[in-house]
């Protein structure tokens, strides 16, 4: 298996290893504890107004998002197949069918919980096939279902947390709401086998954990909010999401001061990033959409068209370079300046540019497509998505 992030992905199943080890013999994960605790989660008697992920409150609705856009990328046509890969609520595949009631639509997730819900509206759509699993497990899953190559029609990705994941507390995703630090979008598939948040905040080594907070949740902070926590888990295993962020809010912001605000100019949460980072290292999400992008790939028809609608930069950037051919461990690309600079150098010589192989894709929007103004008000989570969308030649 390839890996985009080779590094995350050792350490994960490094943490995993130790995990099911402790737990086959009935203990829990042993943490960490070293150095003297100056910060502990359970001091703070305050209240930080906890407002939604990226700034938005508990109370979302289950709306997809960016649903005109992506059905004009997908363009249904009677008697094709489609895969909505993340299934969720199941608002895309709705959307979808209701735009062409004569699709057969394979609903992907690895939420038993979406998978419920998808079992139970295909009573009411004979045409939805319910599929429990990841994206790197989509060549055995559909293969299972006797999908064939080069069979497929369109593949659509929502890629990160579901809303219906945010809203329950007890999921661990939650910046909102009080509940265990879990995150595992696999929920309990695998039994206590998989590593939890709480696995990672309190079991890792400070450079791990700032690694981890720095390259998946962009968070200039890292340091300081690693080092806070390994100094607060000394104390106390942080097992909860409400003591994670006021561990994170304690180092870098004083109580009800927020130094950052959305789109819609709301506050936003000081751990929101560092949450998001914990839950991309926990579910594998960048190398798993690389992944099931390759999947993709061998399933589509010539012609077939991927959507991929993402929520932050680093899930963009896989989709974006992936399409272009680009080697998507790259942390960037050549300039414009540098592409023209290195053609006149060519002709300069006499020589031609090499043609590289036949292109993989056709990209049909040429720059990121991103909701309109009103669906961001109407559906404050489509806020920060991004349309990105392909036919494979």
């Amino acid at each position: 298996m390839f890996a985009i992030e080779s590094r995350g992905l050792h350490l994960l199943n490094r943490l995993s290893a130790a995990v099911r080890a402790k737990r086959h013999v009935g203990s829990t994960v042993e943490y960490m504890h070293t150095g003297d605790s100056k910060v502990f989660a359970d001091d703070y008697e305050y209240d930080h107004t906890w407002m939604g992920e990226g700034g938005g409150g508990s109370g979302f609705l289950h709306s997809p998002v960016m649903v005109r856009e992506m059905l004009d990328c997908l363009d249904p046509q009677p008697g094709q197949v489609h895969v909505d890969m993340t299934f969720g609520a199941g608002g895309h595949t709705q959307a979808i069918l209701g735009a062409e009631p004569d699709t057969v639509v394979y609903a992907v997730d690895r939420d038993p919980t979406a998978h419920n819900l998808a079992q139970d509206m295909a009573k009411q759509y004979g045409s939805i096939r319910p599929v429990l699993g990841r994206f790197s497990e989509l060549l055995y899953l559909l293969s299972s279902q006797n999908v064939k190559e080069n069979t497929v029609d369109g593949f659509l990705f929502d890629v990160g947390a579901s809303s219906m994941q945010f809203d329950q507390g007890g999921r661990g995703f939650s910046l909102s709401q009080d509940g265990p630090l879990d995150m595992r979008m696999d929920g309990e598939r695998f039994g206590n086998k998989m590593p939890t948040a709480a696995d990672v905040v309190n079991s890792l080594g400070e450079n791990d954990l700032y690694s981890i907070i720095k390259t998946y949740g962009e968070e200039k902070h890292a340091r300081k909010i690693s080092s806070a926590i390994v100094e607060a888990r000394i104390r106390k295993p942080i097992t909860t999401t409400k003591q994670l962020a006021g561990v994170v809010a304690s180092v870098l912001a004083p109580p009800g001061v927020f130094f950052a605000f959305d789109k819609l100019n709301r506050r936003v949460h000081p751990a929101t990033k560092t949450f998001q980072a914990l839950r991309i290292f926990v579910n594998d999400e960048l190398n798993e959409l690389y992944q099931g992008l390759q999947a993709a790939r061998y399933f589509l028809k010539p012609g077939g068209r991927v959507i991929v609608i993402s929520f932050h930069s680093l899930e963009d950037r896989v989709a974006k370079r992936y399409f272009q051919g680009a080697n998507v461990r790259q942390q960037g690309g050549i300039s414009i300046q540098q592409k023209k600079r290195e053609g006149d150098l060519l002709k300069e010589e006499g020589l031609q540019e090499v043609q590289g192989p036949r292109k993989e894709w056709t990209i049909l929007t040429g720059k990121v497509m991103r909701p309109h103004w009103a669906e961001v008000m109407e559906n404050p989570r489509a806020r920060s998505a991004k349309l990105r969308a392909a036919i494979k030649n």
